[in-house]
């Protein structure tokens, strides 16, 4: 019995395969057919994940592809990687089936060449320096004379020894070397765990060099990190950087507090030539004995002359000796004298005192005589004379017909007072007054 078979098609013969199977193949034939490859591209859309593995993408003009650094293998290059840089990748094409994506795995990378890393370092430069990073105002003033000087070096190479050389013939002072990598992988890392290391000491340093000799770009590139930068700026002790040769310029160059063109030149500005303070004091010391002698000449120069003028105290002395003589001789002669001249004043002013009762009848014979020519002269005598006193109603005495008034007025005479009225030019009388008896004269007993 035959069987009724479907036709056979083209697409029956296609083998069906999985997801996985389809994405593993391709995974096999890309990774198969590139291998290692090197591509220039730019970093564009860097993420850095917790884990420490870093996403990114690297595109030129026309095409995009995705990369990715692991943690291992970016901890080792130089150039951390930053976005808008230009670098040339070493790695290996792969896919990522969970997302059916392709993707370059980047073993190690370099700068595309100086312009890259120069135009890194120029905005790296701008953006630190608009934080104030680089500000003159955070500049500190190095001591005088340290005491405790912190380097931060290779502790192998010409660079350690050319500074301890030279610290040794100018100013010799404590120093304390902090091993560090300078260039390569991880160099930016100690060389900032250098400077917070030193300023975390409970006796710090009183400056810090940070010292490197010559090298190219890259060679120099970990004193450009960021992170050194801010922990140089960060230093609350003096630093001085000394990178490279005079030539060389890096961005801790900015951030120290003072610059020095070569190592040798950093040991030479932190500490002054002991020889030539030796020979300052020395000067300074003559000049001052200089002029403390010529000091100690002219205040003798002074006293000499004031002596001159002072008197000799022994004469002095004597001479008041003399005198307290001369004057108790002449008061020995002259207290009897005084004595007797008040003596005489005193018989004098007896003589010329009286007795009590005869001032007494002196003074009522003077008294007597003072009251006679008092009555005398009272104006009642005159009255009893004929004579009368015309006063108005107000008591002012009328010296003339003119004055007459209309009004009543007094006449005053010896025995009283009338009161006259004037009418029609002639007068009447109103009234009569005795008048009051003259006052009787003190009498003195």
């Amino acid at each position: 019995m035959t069987e009724n078979l479907p036709p056979l098609t083209q697409n029956s013969l296609i083998p069906i395969l999985t997801v996985s199977d389809l994405s593993l193949a391709l995974k096999r034939a890309v990774e198969n057919q590139f291998g290692f490859v090197r591509i220039k591209g730019e970093i564009s859309g860097l993420k850095r994940h917790t884990s420490g593995h870093i996403y990114y993408a690297l595109k030129d003009e026309n095409a995009v592809i995705d990369a990715v650094s692991w943690r291992g293998s970016y901890s080792n290059n130089t150039i951390q990687l930053q976005e808008g840089l230009e670098i040339i990748a070493t790695g290996r094409i792969t896919t990522y089936p969970a997302r059916s994506k392709y993707q370059m795995v980047v073993e190690s990378y370099e700068a595309s060449g100086q312009g890259a890393l120069l135009k890194l370092l120029e905005d790296r430069k701008r953006q630190l320096q608009a934080e104030g990073l680089f500000s003159s105002e955070r500049k500190k003033k190095l001591p005088s004379f340290p005491q405790t000087i912190g380097v931060i070096t290779s502790p192998t190479g010409a660079v350690i020894r050319d500074i301890l050389h030279r610290l040794d013939d100018r100013f010799p002072c404590h120093v304390i070397v902090w091993p560090v990598l300078v260039q390569g992988p991880g160099a930016a890392e100690q060389v900032a765990a250098a400077i917070k290391g030193f300023n975390a000491l409970p006796e710090a340093p009183d400056i810090l060099i940070v010292a490197r000799g010559g090298g190219s770009l890259e060679d120099l590139w970990a004193f450009n990190e960021e992170i050194v930068v801010r922990a140089v700026a960060d230093s609350h002790i003096p630093l001085i950087s000394a990178i490279g040769h005079e030539t060389d310029t890096t961005l801790i160059d900015y951030a120290a507090d003072l610059r020095a063109p070569t190592p040798t030149g950093a040991a030479e500005l932190a500490v002054p030539v002991l020889l030539d303070l030796l020979t300052y004091l020395q000067d300074r010391g003559r000049r001052q004995q200089d002029v403390m002698r010529q000091l100690i000449d002219n205040r003798q120069l002074r006293l000499s002359a004031l002596d001159r003028g002072l008197i000799n105290p022994q004469r002095l002395l004597e001479e008041g000796m003399q005198r307290l003589d001369d004057w108790s001789d002449r008061l020995g002669r002259a207290l009897p004298q005084f004595c007797q001249n008040l003596q005489d004043r005193l018989g004098m002013t007896y003589s010329r005192l009286r007795r009590p009762s005869e001032v007494l009848e002196f003074s009522e014979e003077r008294l007597t005589q003072l009251s006679t020519r008092l009555d005398q002269a009272s104006f009642h005598k005159v009255l009893e004379r004929g004579f009368a006193l015309i006063t108005d109603s107000e008591g002012t005495t009328i010296t003339a017909a003119k004055n007459f008034p209309d009004n009543p007025v007094h006449l005053t005479f010896a025995d009283g007072k009338v009161e006259v009225i004037k009418t029609g030019g002639n007068t009447a009388r109103s009234k009569t007054r005795a008048a009051k008896p003259a006052p009787q004269q003190p009498r003195l007993f």
